[in-house]
């Protein structure tokens, strides 16, 4: 998609004698651009959330709300938390925190003592009602990774991915698959509050947290066990990069450059993008008419999608 973006942007840049448009001048103008529609998602998903409301939204294909969620899912993700210092870091590249989910069925955790299968000698699996179909989690490479149990002996699990016990000494978790509790963000006021009473303080049936710019804090405390602690977020879009060979009026686009990085809106906003970048490229080059002209195509654009 994003050549052919660039592509109609030179093109009516061209036509109209203003000049080249240079990669990373592009690529700028497509970044700002690629997020000021991501972040429009979420307004005019508000906007269409009242008129559902109001019910003067449509149905099936003109379900607006419908296609706003399915644009804003593209950049959902789930990932596991690690814990510092009692502390988890959100990705950097979190636009919206959705929710944090905590697995409160840990059935046992500890350290692997071989390097077949996920082997623990230190371990009574069977005693500790290790079943098929458990969660494992382990820290491998500095990730969390997943994997699902097949069999079970008293010290030793085979699971669905054999490939992560290629090491002695990983950290793992095992909990019981699909039991898990959202928690709920609190304020750092209520949070005194709550633990100042055993009946009021947080426990792993009804887990809280609390955020402090990238970083959160789950309680109980004693969540922090491998991969106990999961995120969803909406992420900010990639960085787009067109690539290329050559150079000047001669580059030519290079989809195989290791950098490469498309637009990541649905297809449908292509005009919208083409606009945008327009309207930039004419702030750029102080052409009032080219800014204009830009501006009134995009609002035609966001007329259309509501």
């Amino acid at each position: 998609m994003i050549n052919s973006v660039r592509q109609t942007v030179l093109a009516i840049a061209n036509k109209e004698n203003y000049g080249y448009i240079t990669p990373t001048d592009f690529n700028l103008y497509a970044k700002q651009a690629q997020l000021d529609i991501f972040e429009d998602y979420f307004y005019r998903y508000n906007q269409w959330i009242n008129r559902q409301n109001q019910r003067v939204s449509g149905s099936g294909y003109a379900d607006i709300v419908k296609n706003l969620e399915e644009a804003i899912d593209t950049f959902s993700v789930e990932q596991p938390l690690f814990n510092t210092l009692n502390k988890y870091t959100v990705p950097s590249s979190c636009y919206l925190l959705n929710k944090v989910l905590i697995n409160t069925d840990l059935k046992h955790e500890g350290t692997t003592t071989s390097e077949n299968n996920l082997t623990d000698t230190a371990a009574d699996f069977i005693a500790s009602g290790i079943v098929a179909g458990d969660t494992v989690a382990a820290i491998v490479d500095e990730s969390t990774v997943y994997s699902i149990v097949l069999t079970v002996s008293q010290e030793t699990i085979t699971t669905t991915n054999e490939n992560l016990w290629i090491e002695s000494g990983l950290s793992y978790a095992i909990y019981k698959t699909n039991k898990t509790k959202e928690s709920e963000k609190i304020s750092h006021s209520k949070i005194t509050m709550l633990n100042a009473s055993n009946l009021t303080a947080p426990t792993f049936g009804f887990p809280v947290f609390t955020q402090s710019e990238d970083k959160i804090s789950l309680y109980p405390s004693s969540i922090d066990s491998v991969g106990q602690v999961v995120v969803q977020y909406i992420r900010t879009p990639k960085q787009p990069n067109w690539t290329f060979i050559g150079g000047g009026t001669q580059a030519l686009f290079d989809q195989s450059a290791s950098d490469y990085q498309d637009l990541e809106i649905p297809e449908t906003d292509e005009p919208l993008i083409i606009s945008k970048i327009l309207k930039y490229i004419g702030i750029s080059i102080r052409e009032s008419d080219v800014y204009q002209a830009a501006a009134a195509e995009e609002t035609k654009e966001q007329q259309k999608q509501g």
